[in-house]
């Protein structure tokens, strides 16, 4: 299992809006390498060799099972299937994965994790056992269910995964007085946001950065996968000539989303859809997108994980909507004093009994940066604002 956890991540950042699975089949043999029987005690090891392994490499292409089957060559019969996800038993893009294992012949399937999809759950495990194949649940699941924590989260939560990344010097700045934030960080930092672009399927900002840093919201690695560009923008102040507009530096074509409010001039959006943008109006508080309807939006249009690098207030909007599950929080050896300028603004709370906690922490560094990075806690007494930067 942990060599098809290995494969599996071969997919990442390929497979959106799919999970990524790994498959490793295993044929055991009459003697073990030293010539003697198999043993047969319950406890006892298995000797045996891997005949084929696989991974699914991205949407609308074989899935694991049917790689790891082609690369088996007929010598899967008999043969234990390790797959770090619950055979899908349903025709989607592909054909059902438990047909193949069973057509195939194998007399084992030892699964990870149970697929949290509503056309799956359990219904895999179901047609393998009615097939008469053993099935094996829960070997290294925290390990899968880890893996894929954003397809895992996009399934049950109905809204994207969300990875809320900052910056902030020594002092808690994430600019200067003068608005100047270029850089806080590190290469070696920016490197790692560029890979976590690529990755992920969206990056989100608000309207203000837009029009501060006028970012590409490119990812700027060999062989990188530009992500899909998200603005919440109440009254539709992006400007036609922003650069997130631009292709990125493999010719490829933005796609941006940008969400306005109720109050949105109409010939500002015209105005944004002949850039090419596609423009949506989600009802809020005071004219603002609701964050929590445009992460529905996002995820009907196949967006399952989201970079928020938005300023504070965004941030604060996405937090008080519990829509943030993960942080990643680089604080730069700079000091720049001044007032105001902090990663996360809003309201706040007021008591703390109503702070988000963090788990799951872990420090690194990240070149000469610190890197603090956690699971969000959301506390069920945080209240709402409708603070946001639009």
């Amino acid at each position: 299992m942990l060599r098809a956890l290995e494969l599996a991540e071969n997919g990442r950042g390929t497979t959106s809006p799919n999970p990524m699975v790994g498959c490793v089949l295993v044929k055991t043999n009459d003697v073990d390498t030293f010539g003697e029987p198999v043993p047969t005690a319950p406890d006892a090891p298995i000797y045996g060799a891997i005949v084929g392994r696989g991974w699914h490499e991205r949407a609308g292409e074989a899935h694991a099972e049917i790689r790891a089957l082609e690369s088996a060559e007929g010598a899967a019969k008999g043969a234990t299937a390790y797959v770090t996800l619950e055979p899908c038993a349903h025709h989607g893009r592909t054909p059902p994965c438990t047909d193949a294992l069973i057509e195939a012949g194998v007399r084992r399937v030892v699964i990870a994790t149970l697929d949290p999809d509503p056309r799956v759950q359990g219904a895999g495990v179901r047609a393998l056992e009615a097939a008469g194949i053993e099935v094996i649940q829960g070997v290294l699941e925290a390990e899968a269910q880890a893996q894929n924590e954003a397809f895992f989260t996009a399934q049950t939560k109905r809204r994207p995964f969300v990875l809320y990344k900052t910056a902030m010097t020594l002092d808690g700045k994430i600019a200067t007085r003068a608005g100047h934030s270029r850089w806080i960080t590190g290469e070696a930092s920016r490197e790692l946001v560029q890979g976590w672009r690529s990755e992920l399927d969206a990056v989100a900002i608000g309207v203000n950065t837009v029009l501060l840093d006028d970012p590409q919201l490119t990812a700027r690695i060999e062989g990188g996968r530009t992500p899909r560009k998200v603005i919440f923008d109440g009254v539709a102040r992006t400007p036609v000539t922003a650069k997130l507009f631009e292709a990125d530096e493999h010719g490829e074509a933005a796609r941006v989303t940008i969400f306005v409010g109720s109050d949105a001039p109409s010939d500002r959006t015209t105005a944004l859809e002949a850039a090419g943008a596609e423009v949506l109006q989600v009802e809020g508080v005071n004219g603002r997108p609701d964050v929590g309807t445009a992460l529905g939006m996002l995820h009907e249009r196949e967006v399952r994980s989201l970079l928020l690098e938005g300023g504070g207030t965004l941030a604060w909007s996405f937090l008080a909507a519990r829509a943030i599950d993960r942080i990643a929080w680089f604080i730069g050896p700079k000091l720049l004093g001044g007032n105001g300028a902090t990663p996360l603004g809003g309201l706040g709370v007021a008591r703390m009994d109503e702070a988000f906690d963090l788990t799951d922490v872990h420090a690194d560094t990240s070149g000469d940066d610190l890197l603090i990075t956690a699971r969000v806690r959301h506390p069920d007494s945080a209240q709402a604002t409708d603070s946001e930067e639009a």
